[in-house]
Parts: structure tokens; sequence; C-alpha cells
């Protein structure tokens, strides 16, 4: 049985899902395929890539301030270019990309396509506007996995409104997926500009099929239903968590399970609760292994 797994975005959030794979490890269940948008996209490669969850931790834990850190240089550079010492982002995003491709060039691969895992990572266009996936998947190798005529004709016309590309380096194919407007600045590559896959599927689910997976495991993270916002960047956190939430339904509804992982709305940005956050994530994880076995 081929399972698949979708990560959300969620930024700090993210190390949860770390948590889970480390469960699953425990239970030896190996995934056949991942998908990710945003901080999913990190988890993704460097798990297809054959970074333990151990592993993944101590990156996470180690360059997880100098990736969230402002580059002085960059913030100037951008009077030059913009005018603007914001210029279309704080952080440049370069950081993200030259860490990744290390982890790469450590595993022996350069581009997305040279993974042997099946993989699919999301970002967005903004100047064409669609949804672009990063994967190693050849698109004459897309299949469906339904018997249901229309199901797989409303499949295929999705999958021809996107754009699949895999000849392109795997840090930045992941720093395109985490480069959340307005903290991270866009990445111009060729004739894109790209920008935080969330904002189009903050959960690829949809994709794992394409990958050739049987069974779908969703991981995301909630807004808590009860929670009162009362400070500002809890009041656009939670208003994110709700937008991507209600959006990404469609995305999720052909997962056979869904996992649910409620963390605070400030730790999107917060890197002090990375632990935190991994240990939450392995908490549900144990508490649901059972339901998880699918």
């Amino acid at each position: 049985m081929n399972i698949g797994i979708a990560f959300s975005g969620g930024g700090a959030k993210g190390a949860a899902h770390i948590g889970v794979l480390k469960v699953l490890e425990k239970n030896n269940i190996k995934p056949f395929a991942v998908t990710g948008a945003s901080i999913g996209s990190i988890i993704a490669s460097l798990y297809a890539m054959g970074y333990t969850p151990d592993e993944m931790l101590k990156l996470f834990q180690y360059f997880s301030k100098s990736i969230l850190r402002a580059d002085v240089k960059y913030l100037f550079s951008n009077l030059k270019t913009t005018k603007s010492i914001l210029g279309q982002g704080i952080i440049s995003g370069e950081d993200i990309e030259e860490i990744i491709n290390e982890c790469a060039k450590l595993k022996g691969y350069k581009y997305i396509k040279d993974i042997p895992m099946p993989i699919s990572i999301t970002s967005v266009d903004l100047i064409t506007k669609k949804e672009c996936v990063f994967t190693n998947k050849q698109q004459n190798e897309i299949s469906y996995n339904t018997k249901d005529a229309k199901t797989a004709e409303k499949q295929l016309f999705e999958h021809k409104q996107k754009e699949y590309i895999s000849n392109i380096e795997i840090g930045k194919a992941v720093r395109a997926s985490c480069s959340y407007p307005g903290v991270f600045a866009p990445l111009e590559y060729k004739n894109y500009k790209f920008v935080d896959g969330g904002i189009l599927n903050n959960i690829p689910a949809d994709e794992l099929q394409l990958l050739g997976a049987d069974k779908v495991l969703t991981i995301r993270f909630p807004a808590e239903k009860n929670e009162n916002p009362d400070r500002m960047v809890d009041v656009l956190f939670r208003s994110i968590d709700i937008a991507f939430e209600n959006r990404d339904e469609a995305n999720i509804k052909n997962s056979d399970y869904i996992l649910d992982i409620y963390l605070p709305s400030s730790a999107v940005f917060d890197v002090k609760q990375i632990n935190l956050c991994y240990e939450e994530g392995y908490k549900v994880a144990m508490q649901e292994i059972r339901n998880m076995i699918l």
C-alpha cells in the first residue's frame, strides 16, 4: 500500500510535522510520497532526500533563527531598487535556498527531479496567477487512482490549470514555496515571480494521487474554535488560519485520514516554540497512530 503524506504550511508550527514523522518511524511506517507547501515544502524535501526526523529537528533548531533574521545589507539594498527599505519583503529568503541546497548536496542531489521519492511542493506565480508545482513526477506518468469517471475528469481539468516544473534546484523550489508575502521577498526566477504556495494550496493533498499514492494522510494546523485573540499579531495569524482552513477543505476532502494538530496562532513565526510544536505533533500522532495506520 502506497501511503502519501501532505504537509501543510504554518511557519514554526511545521516542527509538529517532524513529531508525526518520528511516530511513523517508530511504527515502521514509511511513506511512499510526500507533498508540502511553505514550511511543509521544507519538511517534504528533507524527508524525501533521506533525512531522519531526528536530523530534521536538529536542522530546524540550528537554522530557524538565521532564516527569520532580516539581513541589514539586504534591507538597504532595497532602497536602491524599490526606494523603500522594506522592498518586496523584509527577508530575502536566500538563506532558505542555500541551506536546502547544502542539505541536497550532502545527499548527492541538486534538482527536484533528482529526488527518488515522489514529491510535489507548491508555489504561486504572481505574474500568471497560476499555481506552480515543483515535482519529480514526469507529467506523462500522471495517473488518477479513482474508478469514478467524473472525479477523474475533474482532476484532469484541475491538473491542466497548474504548471508543473521539475528542472529546478531543490533550494529554489523550497524558497519559492516559502516566500510568505510581506515577510519574504518573492523569488524571481526566469520569467516567474514566485510566492508562498499556501496562497492557493496550503495543503497539497490533491497532488498525492497524481504521484501514485493509494492512501492519503493529511497533517494540518486548524484554528482553535474558541480562541479569542487580543493582540494584533494574534488577530492577523488567526485570520490567516481561518482563511486557509476554509479554502483548503476542497483539497483535503479525499484524504483517507486528517490529523489535526492545534497549536497557538502566534507560533507561526515564533522559533522559540519549535520544541513545543514538535512535542505536540509527536503526542497527537502517538494518540492517533492506530487510526493513522491506513
